[in-house]
């Protein structure tokens, strides 16, 4: 819902929805199977010369998630505040 950045990533990227590739690899145990991350990438458009182009950057699973809250936060909290909520009725 608004622009943000990425540790690592050289410049602020414009709201709008971005593709989130997770590489995993199968780990078998005694009875049990289970995935482990092993990549998160994210497909940016290209915004120079090679307009419609995507590329594909490597970011870390903990930057994606702090990206995503602080996006997320403002417009949790105005979903949750008093001033969102019904006024009850009296009954009165």
């Amino acid at each position: 819902m608004h622009p943000f950045s990425l540790a690592d990533f050289p410049d602020e990227l414009p709201t709008g929805d971005y593709e989130v590739l997770i590489q995993e690899e199968l780990l078998r145990g005694q009875g049990f199977e289970t995935y482990q991350r092993t990549a998160t990438h994210m497909t940016v458009p290209d915004r120079g010369d090679r307009t419609g182009w995507m590329e594909l950057h490597t970011i870390s699973e903990r930057d994606l998630n702090e990206a995503l809250s602080r996006d997320q936060g403002p417009t949790e909290m105005n979903n949750h505040s008093e001033a969102a909520l019904s006024p009850q009725e009296d009954g009165t």
